[in-house]
């Protein structure tokens, strides 16, 4: 699982006290001035990402489901299941929009160790007013405030969690299917239906071949074109009626994907927060760095 959808924030700040934990013990100029090399790239990268997300965050506006324009937007809403039928989280077996957990083992030095994990990519509903659209949480970023953790014998569970009473922010790629956006012409349909009907030549020939000589001819073609015709506008007619289906997935272009049950205002804030917090540290290593080699 990629370092952007494991919080990357905090397994960052856990590097750089190690570092700082293997200067101390070497206590050398030489691993200060490594260690603090290190800091400094990993403060950065850290600065960057959280710079980016709070930019993106306050940048992009909230739209609405019913009017959203196609591409990148912020949506807001309510989260419910899709179809109803609740997703069922692997720890604590309650009923969810999406779950994240991790089961860890304390080995013989005491320390917790990752036994196993995983989540869920079961897509759900984020609805407002009458409108709604599906979430596929699949390569989401997902921060949430459901956490739950205990300890059973030398076993650690951590289990993260999306429920369908939460006012769910989003912000991805948005993405309509349906009548509305249909785009197929009768001309191609026609070829379509042709190409379709040629799959089964005996059907084909017991239907327009008037003459029962094995074959079309122009004047028996031509009346399966027609045909093809009043079946191509049919289908059109039939597509265009079909209803809108709203959907928010992760941008093909690498754009910010993140799910939350924060609203923005405190997801701007704690990344605000979190780029000054690795901005210190990296002009700290810097001068950290500086005084060494004095």
């Amino acid at each position: 699982m990629s370092l952007k959808r494991q919080y990357g924030q905090f397994i960052t700040s856990g590097a750089q006290l190690l570092l700082l934990a293997f200067a101390m013990h070497f206590h050398n100029p030489k691993a200060w001035l490594w260690c603090l090399a290190l800091m400094a790239i990993i403060s950065l990268f850290a600065w960057l990402s959280a710079l980016y997300r709070f930019r993106t965050i306050k940048d992009t506006p909230t739209s609405r489901i019913a009017t959203a324009a196609q591409g990148y937007v912020e949506l807001i809403g309510k989260g419910k299941n899709l179809d109803g039928t609740p997703v069922i989280s692997t720890l604590s077996y309650l009923p969810c929009l999406w779950y994240r957990y991790k089961v860890e083992q304390k080995n013989a030095k005491n320390e917790w160790v990752t036994h196993s994990s995983g989540e869920s990519d079961s897509p759900f509903l984020l609805c407002e007013d009458n409108a709604t659209c599906i979430v596929d949480p699949s390569g989401a970023e997902i921060i949430t405030t459901n956490k739950d953790e205990w300890t059973k014998g030398e076993f650690r569970y951590t289990e993260w969690k999306l429920l369908n009473i939460d006012t769910i922010y989003a912000i991805g790629e948005f993405k309509t299917f349906g009548g509305s956006t249909d785009t197929r012409q009768t001309s191609d349909e026609i070829k379509a239906v042709l190409a379709e009907w040629k799959q089964n030549m005996p059907d084909l020939l017991a239907r327009f071949d008037l003459d029962k000589n094995g074959t079309l001819d122009m004047q028996e073609w031509a009346l399966a074109r027609s045909a093809a015709r009043r079946e191509a506008e049919k289908r059109v007619v039939q597509a265009r009626a079909e209803p809108d289906t709203n959907y928010l997935v992760r941008p093909d272009n690498g754009r910010l994907f993140l799910i939350s049950n924060l609203p923005p205002d405190k997801l701007a804030r704690r990344f605000a927060l979190w780029s000054w917090a690795q901005l210190i540290i990296l002009f700290g290593s810097l001068g950290g760095m500086g005084w060494v080699l004095k």
